[in-house]
């Protein structure tokens, strides 16, 4: 079901809410947290996907903040918040309401989300694109447990991660060091079995990759060791290479949804290691809204 809502406010936000969930039948119960998305309306189709499958997983009142930007100088002048409510099947498993912010109320977004968040619950604001530099302080970052930021939609990556590195506080993370949640499953697991002292590593991918940079200072943080950078055509890490006395142990996944473990003394094995999918890297995150140490200390290691 969806209530379009033109010059409104909160208040009358909240009451279409409401209105729709009874008219569906959809009882307030179950909603875990409240997500913030942050975003323009070019990439809001996808993060709005995005999200209403990770509510399958996390059911959750999702609030899309989108900043609309008028051509004319006449209408720049005007203040409007426009609303549109999705419940039900149009939602995924939570309510789903996109705020476009017009003028001086745009300014002011955290004036418009406070009265919707749900009370009582944990929220989340993510940032499918563009960031602010210091997420903790931004008015709507500062009403969350857990900001989620994307350095690999960032023009410079790299830089991106400078930025963050410089920035951080308890609660913040960025999707490049969840995409290598399975990598570094897998890399720990092979350690165990080897049970070998690592004396070098070296991480293959594309190009200003932000996660392959983050992988380059956890070994480092970690192990303590040299991290060689080696560039590749990718997509994204294709391998991860550890020097050990025994000789070396590898993870090739040069394409496609499978990798290749390879362990001095034994057989090569084939392991599934794919590229997830937004909605999966959202949904992993939904699931600790404590401060990752992990990626704080990876993240400030200098190489």
């Amino acid at each position: 079901m969806k209530i379009d809502l033109t010059d409104t406010n909160s208040s009358k936000i909240n009451k279409a809410i409401l209105e729709a969930r009874r008219a569906v039948g959809t009882p307030a119960v179950g909603m875990v947290l409240t997500l913030v998305i942050v975003t323009d309306e070019e990439n809001a189709y996808d993060a709005v996907k995005a999200a209403n499958e990770a509510s399958r997983e996390h059911p959750s009142r999702t609030l899309v903040v989108i900043t609309r930007h008028a051509r004319a100088p006449r209408a720049r002048n005007v203040t409007r918040l426009d609303a549109e409510v999705r419940v039900g099947t149009d939602a995924g498993a939570g309510e789903t309401v996109l705020l476009r912010l017009h003028g001086e109320v745009a300014r002011r977004a955290d004036s418009v989300v406070l009265p919707l968040l749900l009370p009582d619950a944990p929220v989340v604001v993510w940032w499918p694109v563009d960031a602010p530099e210091v997420p903790s302080r931004d008015p709507l970052g500062s009403l969350a447990q857990r900001r989620i930021t994307d350095a690999y939609a960032m023009e410079d990556p790299i830089a991106a991660l400078a930025t963050r590195a410089a920035s951080y506080a308890p609660g913040d993370t960025d999707l490049a060091w969840t995409r290598l949640t399975p990598w570094r499953s897998l890399l720990a697991a092979a350690l165990d079995q080897a049970g070998a002292t690592v004396t070098s590593a070296a991480v293959e991918s594309e190009a200003e990759n932000p996660s392959a940079e983050l992988l380059s200072r956890w070994f480092g943080d970690r192990l303590g060791v040299p991290v060689e950078r080696v560039v590749t055509d990718g997509p994204v890490v294709t391998a991860v290479r550890m020097g050990t006395p025994d000789g070396e142990i590898r993870i090739d996944r040069p394409e496609g949804p499978v990798a290749h473990l390879s362990i001095p003394g034994q057989p090569s094995r084939v392991m599934a290691l794919k590229v997830r999918t937004t909605a999966e890297l959202i949904a992993e995150e939904l699931r600790r809204l404590d401060p990752d140490d992990a990626y704080a200390s990876a993240l400030r290691h200098t190489p």
